[in-house]
C-alpha cells in the first residue's frame, strides 16, 4: 500500500455518510424530493433577461450543457453561464461570496452546508446517481470487481473523500469490506474518469452516468452494492442571486418533465 493509500485508510474511518445519503433519506434536511412537472415558457417568463450563473457538480456537465441550450431557446434574452466543479469546491466559492444564481450539488450534505450558512433558504432534490467501476478500453489490467482496488500492483484513481463521489466510494467499499489502495485522490469525478481514459490509471470509481457519457472511450464494470449507495442531487436558488427571477425559471425547468426526460436518457435516476 502506498503512503497515499494509508492516508485514505485513516481518513475513511472518519467519514462514512456525511456527504452521502441512501435512497430512503431523500426527504431529509428540508429538501423536497418530489420534482415538479412545470414547464418553462409562460408568458411572464418570456420576458426574462440578463445572465443566470449556475454552479453545478462536475457529473452534471453533459445534461446541464443540454439544459443551458434548451433554456436559452425558451428564453432568448437570457444568457446561461454554467460553471462545473466538485460540489465541495463550488460550495466553498459560494461561502466566499462568488456571484451565482443557482447551485446544483451532487449530494444533500453539501447543499445542507450551504443552507446552514444562509446562502440558500431551501432546495429540491431532482435526480440521483450511483457508482460504477471504470477501466481503460480493453481492460489491460484484468479488473473484475471492487476487490481489485486493493491491488498494490495497479494504478488506482478515486475521488477524494471530501467530495460527494469520494464519500460514496468510502461507503461502498466499507459495505463490501475492501481496503482500497489509491494512487491518486481527485477533487471531482471528471478527473478520475480522465485519468482512466488516458491510461494513467488501471481502474477508478465514477458515476455510472460518466461511463455512459464517455461512450467507447472507456469500459464500465457494474459492481454489487452500488444500487444501495445512491447520491441524491438537490438544486436551489441562492439567497443573493443577482438574477432571482431567471434563476427561479431555470430551477423550474430543471424540475420539468422535459428535463426529467433528458436526465433519464443520460442514466440518472429518480431523486
Amino acid at each position: 500500500m502506498t503512503a497515499l493509500g494509508g492516508v485514505w485508510s485513516a481518513a475513511r474511518r472518519l467519514a462514512v455518510g456525511s456527504a452521502l445519503v441512501l435512497p430512503l433519506v431523500g426527504c431529509a434536511g428540508g429538501v423536497d424530493t418530489v420534482p415538479g412537472s412545470s414547464s418553462a415558457g409562460t408568458a411572464a417568463e418570456e420576458e426574462l433577461t440578463g445572465q443566470v450563473t449556475v454552479f453545478a457538480a462536475a457529473s452534471l456537465s453533459d445534461v446541464f450543457g443540454t439544459f443551458e441550450t434548451r433554456f436559452e431557446e425558451l428564453h432568448p434574452r437570457v444568457d446561461v453561464l454554467v460553471s462545473f466543479a466538485g460540489s465541495s469546491s463550488l460550495a466553498e466559492q459560494i461561502r466566499q461570496g462568488a456571484p451565482a444564481d443557482v447551485f446544483a450539488s451532487a449530494d444533500l450534505a453539501t447543499m445542507a452546508s450551504v443552507e446552514d450558512d444562509g446562502a440558500v433558504s431551501g432546495s429540491t432534490a431532482f435526480t440521483s446517481n450511483s457508482l460504477e467501476l471504470v477501466v481503460p478500453v480493453g481492460n489491460p489490467a484484468g479488473v473484475t470487481g471492487l476487490a481489485d482496488l486493493a491491488r498494490s500492483d495497479l494504478a488506482i484513481a478515486l475521488c477524494a473523500e471530501e467530495v460527494p463521489c469520494g464519500a460514496a466510494t468510502v461507503t461502498l467499499l466499507d459495505a463490501v469490506d475492501v481496503e482500497a489502495a489509491p494512487d491518486t485522490l481527485e477533487q471531482d469525478v471528471t478527473s478520475v474518469l480522465t485519468k482512466v481514459r488516458l491510461g494513467e490509471a488501471d481502474a477508478g470509481l465514477v458515476y455510472r452516468t460518466d461511463v455512459l457519457a464517455a461512450g467507447d472511450a472507456v469500459e464500465g464494470i457494474a459492481v454489487d452494492g452500488a444500487d444501495d449507495v445512491v447520491n441524491v442531487y438537490p438544486i436551489a436558488v441562492l439567497a443573493d442571486a443577482p438574477n432571482p427571477d431567471a434563476a427561479d425559471a431555470f430551477v423550474d425547468f430543471v424540475l420539468s418533465d422535459e428535463a426529467r426526460g433528458i436526465l433519464d436518457g443520460a442514466g440518472f435516476g429518480a431523486p
